[in-house]
């Protein structure tokens, strides 16, 4: 039998490297090692899907798998175990696997989709990378699911800002586009100019076009942390926000096609210390 090592491809991501904080302090402790199994999977079928020496056809076979072990259609599988675990880690907090298959959903469209035609279908796919995310957080801490609303726009804001931060290289190393087609055609470019060594007008009108998305994400998003039960994960979900709304006010600024934008260490503190103060002091 195959071990795990021969279906994972692991990209040397971790949470470290990641624009928000997984699994932080700020959240309960014994809360934390179901959220470091939920990340787990997430992180290996996602570095299957953007691994550039893998074909369509061998990234879905492996994510399939993935599938199977966490549903229970395929026994336990060492080449699996992260969905074994992960499956037993849901069973025993209550939390379903949906969160987790629209993710692996979501990287399978990555394996075989390149392009996206509109606003519209970028948003579907975000529904499935990244609103699962939130919605599973607020699943393990015990909050309604009315609060689903809200954290789902705020995931998919911080995807979008991945995607434009990421957006020459996913498009050099991956040939994969996540900015609205018919906006390019509309402003009189293509998916070329990401290749370039900086955004021409046209593009730079697209990007900010897609910022002003995120920014309308991001007022649906603001309240989500005052209707929290949790205050811990009020405070995490402030912080994010902080986040979310300093990335994209970067992105404003400065050139995602000359240059990766990203905060700086004091920016990322500041973020925490904004967003913890937030909750303390209004509550």
């Amino acid at each position: 039998m195959a071990t795990s090592a021969s279906i994972e491809t692991p990209s040397g991501k971790t949470t470290a490297t990641e624009n928000f904080p997984v699994g932080s302090w700020l959240l309960p402790a014994p809360l934390r090692p179901y959220i470091a199994t939920f990340y787990a999977l997430a992180r290996a079928t996602d570095d299957i899907a953007d691994n550039p020496n893998l074909s369509p056809e061998e990234k879905l076979v492996c994510l399939d798998g993935f599938d199977a072990v966490l549903t229970g259609k395929s026994g336990d599988d060492s080449r699996y175990v992260k969905s074994a675990r992960l499956k037993q880690s849901l069973a025993e907090i209550g939390v379903t696997t949906d969160h987790s298959r629209n993710l692996i959903s979501a990287f399978k469209q990555d394996a075989v989709k390149l392009r996206y035609r509109d606003w519209d279908d970028l948003m579907d796919y975000c529904n499935r990378s990244a609103a699962p995310v939130g919605r599973f957080l607020l699943d393990l801490h015990g909050e309604s699911s009315d609060g689903y609303e809200t954290s789902d726009a705020l995931c998919n804001a911080l995807q979008v800002i991945n995607h434009l931060q990421d957006c020459k290289d996913d498009y050099l190393t991956l040939d994969r586009v996540y900015i609205p087609g018919n906006w390019l055609a509309e402003s009189g470019t293509t998916v070329a100019a990401l290749g370039d060594t900086h955004a021409s007008r046209e593009l730079r009108t697209v990007l900010d076009r897609c910022l002003d998305g995120v920014e309308e994400l991001l007022v649906t998003s603001r309240t989500l942390p005052g209707h929290l039960k949790s205050r811990r994960l009020a405070m995490e979900s402030a912080v994010i926000y902080r986040i979310a709304v300093r990335l994209t006010r970067l992105l404003r600024r400065n050139d995602p096609v000359a240059g990766r934008v990203a905060l700086s260490p004091f920016s990322f503190f500041l973020c925490g210390v904004e967003g913890v103060s937030s909750v303390l002091f209004n509550r």
